[in-house]
C-alpha cells in the first residue's frame, strides 16, 4: 500500500536526509512532512483551538480554572482529538492494506508499506509534541507521563529504519481507550462527577482499556517479541533485491522489502525497542489499577456515621442545683464521604 496522504515535499526530505542518515532512519525523509504537520497541528490545537472552543462551549467552567488545570484541560483536548484521528486512520489502513494480511515474520520485521509509514509519521509527530509538553511541565504531568512520551516516541521513530513497521497501526490502537479517558476527566471538571454519563463512560473506559491495552497490547507484544527473536536467530535470511532487478520485476504496490538493509537486527536495537514496549505495557497495567480505583471512588456508596451520642428527645437538665430548664436534644447524624 502506498502512502495515501500528500506526497513528501522535496525540500523537507532533503533537509531531513542528514538526520535520517545519522540515526539510520531510512524512511524518515519520506514521512517527515507528516511528522511536522502532526506536531504543528497539535501545537495549534493546544495553544489556540482548545481555548477558542472551550470558552464558547463551557465559558463559566473553563474561565474558572486555575492556570495548571487549564493547561491540563488543553492537553486533554489535544489527546482527545489525536486519539480520534489516529484510531480512524489506523483501522482504515489495517482494513485496506492487503499486503499486511500475508506478511511472514521477515516482512513484519524488515518490511515497509506506505500506509504503515503514514501512521508512524502522524504518531511520531504527536509523541514528539507530547514529549515537549511533558518535559516543559513535568511538575504538572509527572514522571510517568514523561516516561510514556519517551518510550512511545522511541517505538514509533525506530519504525523509520524500517523496523517492525508492520506493528505501527497495531500498537497505536492502544489509543482506542483515550477518548473515554478524556471524557471521564472532563466530567469531573464539568461538575458531572458521579453522574450517569460518567458512570456509563467509565464502564466503557474500563472495557476498552482492558481489551485494547492489556489483552490486545500484551498479545501483540508477544508476537513482536517472537518476530524479533526469529530475526535475531536468522540474520540475513532475506530475498535481497539485486542490481539486475528491473522495475518490471517489481509491483510498485508490494515493494515490502525495498528498504530491507542487510537483514540483521542489532542487539541494541532489539533491546531498545522491546524495552520501550515493556515500559509502555507496565504503565498500562499500573494505570488500569489506578483507573479502577478512580471509578470506584466516584461511585462508592455513601456511608453514614453517627456523631456524638444519642439522647432522649426531651431531657431535663439541672442547672446550678436549683433552677431547671428543658432542653430538647434531637438525634443528629451527618454524612461523610470517604475515599
Amino acid at each position: 500500500m502506498l502512502d495515501p496522504f500528500l506526497a513528501p515535499n522535496p525540500t523537507l526530505s532533503a533537509l531531513a536526509a542528514p538526520l535520517a542518515r545519522f540515526l539510520h532512519l531510512t524512511t524518515l525523509p519520506i514521512h517527515i512532512h507528516e511528522v511536522l504537520l502532526a506536531f504543528a497541528f497539535y501545537h495549534l490545537v493546544n495553544s489556540y483551538g482548545s481555548s477558542y472552543l472551550s470558552t464558547r462551549l463551557f465559558p463559566r467552567e473553563y474561565g474558572s480554572l486555575s492556570a495548571k488545570t487549564r493547561l491540563n484541560w488543553d492537553v486533554h483536548v489535544v489527546s482527545f482529538v489525536q486519539s480520534c484521528i489516529i484510531n480512524f486512520l489506523a483501522l482504515w489502513v489495517m482494513w485496506r492494506d492487503e499486503e499486511r494480511r500475508n506478511m511472514d515474520w521477515r516482512e513484519r520485521v524488515y518490511g515497509y508499506t506506505g500506509g504503515d509509514g503514514m501512521i508512524q509519521g502522524f504518531a511520531a509527530g504527536y509523541f514528539l509534541w507530547d514529549l515537549c509538553i511533558s518535559v516543559m511541565h513535568v511538575d504538572v504531568f509527572g514522571w510517568g507521563m514523561l516516561a510514556h512520551a519517551v518510550s512511545a516516541l522511541v517505538v514509533f521513530s525506530l519504525g523509520f529504519r524500517p523496523f517492525v513497521n508492520f506493528y505501527a497501526p497495531t500498537f497505536i490502537l492502544y489509543e482506542l481507550s483515550s477518548p473515554f479517558l478524556n471524557i471521564h476527566w472532563f466530567c469531573d471538571k464539568l461538575h458531572l462527577t458521579g453522574s450517569r454519563i460518567q458512570l456509563y463512560n467509565g464502564l466503557v473506559l474500563l472495557a476498552t482499556f482492558f481489551s485494547c491495552r492489556l489483552v490486545w497490547g500484551t498479545y501483540q507484544s508477544i508476537r513482536v517479541y517472537q518476530d524479533v527473536w526469529a530475526a535475531i536467530q536468522s540474520p540475513g535470511a532475506l530475498p535481497f533485491l539485486t542490481n539486475t532487478t528491473t522495475t518490471a520485476d517489481i509491483d510498485p504496490h508490494s515493494e515490502i522489502l525495498r528498504f530491507q538493509g542487510d537483514g540483521v537486527v542489532p542487539i541494541w536495537l532489539a533491546c531498545t525497542y522491546l524495552g520501550s514496549n515493556m515500559v509502555l505495557n507496565t504503565l498500562n497495567f499500573y494505570w488500569f489499577g489506578k483507573m479502577i480505583e478512580a471509578v470506584k471512588k466516584r461511585f462508592r456508596p455513601v456511608k453514614r456515621e453517627k456523631v456524638g451520642v444519642k439522647a432522649e428527645e426531651s431531657a431535663n437538665v439541672r442547672v446550678n442545683g436549683s433552677a431547671h430548664r428543658v432542653v430538647d436534644v434531637q438525634k443528629t447524624e451527618v454524612r461523610r464521604r470517604r475515599g
